[in-house]
């Protein structure tokens, strides 16, 4: 696998960014199956481009959407407002959301040779 199919792919700009960076309290039971169901969930949102994250101490995830509407509808999920509030109340010691209008992007990949 090419290191750069890791990374989201995105379309020309503009386009959105949402932000969200968060640190876990010890009981993160769940956690893991939860977080995977939302990367299913979110793709299944039209207008929705793709998504970057990590996490060592400080989680920190950059979803990417076409339009406004596409992350309200996003934010409106029934599923995703539920698992929302179970993070609130188990999973998170704190979290940080921020949306931002991506006016400018590049980047570069390495070609492989197989």
């Amino acid at each position: 696998m090419n290191p750069g199919d890791l990374l989201a792919e995105t379309p020309e700009p503009p386009y959105y960014a949402v932000i969200f960076t968060s640190l876990l309290t010890p009981d993160t039971a769940g956690y893991a199956e939860a977080a995977e169901r939302m990367f299913e969930l979110v793709k299944t949102i039209p207008g929705y481009l793709g998504a970057d994250g990590a996490r060592d101490g400080v989680g920190i995830t950059v979803s990417y959407f076409r339009d406004e509407p596409a992350i309200a509808e996003w934010r409106d999920h029934p599923e995703h407002a539920e698992t929302r509030e179970r993070g609130r109340e188990q999973w998170y010691e704190a979290y940080e959301l921020r949306v931002a209008k991506v006016e400018r992007a590049y980047g570069f990949r390495r070609s492989t040779v197989d």
